[in-house]
């Protein structure tokens, strides 16, 4: 019988109780904590399909873009429509708000979810990844930047990333961007031979993705190229300064050949590096997209948003510590389940730093307190029948040798519960 196997760039997630640092461990950590920064500023959650119609995608991300030339998973359906997994959240995202009418107020919103693009595996990229977004809808530029940029900041010390890059630049507006790009052209005409096809065939289509090069040869002719700087307007220029001047922060650089590679960003971009991630050292970046709501068929609506790379940021954030208190509930008679049960439940809302796990198996106390251990448990909660009778509980302390059981009513283990930091 063939051996059943996951896809190629898929890999499963599981929680690994005696390794804080595997990557699944911290995925699920860093998730709960982008969770937590998310509702600190105040954005609420949206949950888009993980498939859409793959017209959607070619009108937002764009027919220039790597993403729908090579890397969408598309296939027919039942009624033989085009569907595709979604590459990327703000696109579902925009259709939602349109579709429910929704185009006309202010939104602050967060998701997360699993993403599919089909390109080759390597560190920190799968063809089936995770991905968190943040998308402020209906603000014009201005303040929501300086919120991006304050956020950015948040989650690199909420994850203690030290060599953070965060890179900012403008596009402008749409002439400006034709301007830069006719001049970019005619900057490289004499360099054609000198260049491969793919960053040619970038160039017809969309020119200012050659900055995004990865083509050591091409960046060395692009490091005497016209900056976009000289074409957007000094409000645009005065922006970047404002953000550089808002936060004392030295990882803020203005990037003038920074360029992202969805067709649908204009105006202000950014995004933040680590070292840590090698070649492909971006783990989130973001921008302005003022023009995508008109161009799905919705109301113009002005809009900045960012996408985060869930397992890049694991990758580099610190090894977590466990901020909580495991104690193991052990039952040790099936007579008095359902009471010794119920006061398990009633303890679980005495500490939010504490986890009660309750032993579910009907083995002896032996065997429950070796599996306490194993799981690392602080203090083992044991309930007998005397103990249901007597209104009381047995407490013992797995972390110190030869301690004695104590025991104590369920008054005073709740005390002594809520005194645990």
């Amino acid at each position: 019988m063939e051996k059943l196997h996951s896809l190629t760039g898929m890999m499963d997630l599981i929680f690994q109780k005696d390794n804080q640092s595997d990557l699944s461990n911290k995925i699920f950590e860093t998730e709960k904590r982008l969770i937590k920064i998310f509702e600190s500023y105040s954005l609420k959650e949206i949950r888009t399909p993980s498939l859409e119609s793959e017209n959607l995608f070619k009108r937002s991300v764009g027919d220039s873009s790597d993403i729908v030339n090579k890397e969408l998973y598309t296939f027919k359906d039942k009624n033989d429509k085009n569907i595709s997994l979604r590459p990327e959240g703000t696109a579902g995202v925009a259709r939602s708000i349109i579709e429910k009418k929704l185009d006309n107020d202010f939104h602050r919103l967060w998701y997360l979810g699993p993403m599919w693009r089909y390109e080759r595996p390597q560190k920190g990229r799968f063809r089936q990844f995770y991905q968190a977004g943040v998308e402020l809808l209906g603000y014009p530029q201005g303040l929501s930047e300086l919120e991006m940029i304050s956020m950015i900041i948040s989650i690199n010390s909420e994850m203690d990333i030290h060599d953070a890059k965060i890179k900012i630049n403008h596009l402008g507006d749409k002439k400006a961007k034709n301007n830069f790009s006719i001049a970019l052209k005619d900057y490289l005409l004499p360099y054609l031979s000198e260049i491969d096809e793919k960053e040619i065939e970038r160039l017809k289509k969309n020119p200012l993705r050659i900055l995004d090069s990865k083509n050591t040869e091409t960046q060395e002719i692009l490091k005497n190229a016209p900056s976009i700087l000289d074409f957007v307007s000094s409000d645009s220029r005065h922006l970047l300064d404002k953000i550089k001047n808002t936060f004392p922060d030295e990882s803020i650089e203005i990037d003038s050949k920074l360029v992202r590679g969805l067709d649908y960003y204009t105006g202000f971009i950014f995004e933040a590096i680590s070292e840590k991630l090698g070649a492909q050292n971006s783990y989130l970046g973001g921008g302005r997209y003022d023009h995508l709501f008109e161009d799905l068929g919705g109301k113009k609506l002005p809009a900045i948003g960012m996408a985060i790379g869930i397992e890049r940021l694991a990758d580099i954030a610190r090894d977590f510590k466990n901020k909580t208190t495991l104690l193991s509930f052990i039952i040790i008679s099936d007579k008095i389940e359902q009471k010794a049960y119920k006061i398990a439940h009633d303890l679980r809302s005495v500490n939010k730093n504490i986890v009660i796990e309750v032993q579910l198996s009907d083995s002896s106390i032996k065997s429950k307190l070796r599996r306490a251990n194993k799981d690392n448990a602080t203090y083992a909660i044991i309930v007998g029948e005397e103990e249901i009778e007597s209104n009381t509980i047995l407490l013992k302390s797995l972390k110190e040798e030869n301690s004695d059981q104590k025991k104590l009513t369920v008054e005073e283990i709740k005390s002594f519960l809520k005194s645990i930091n």
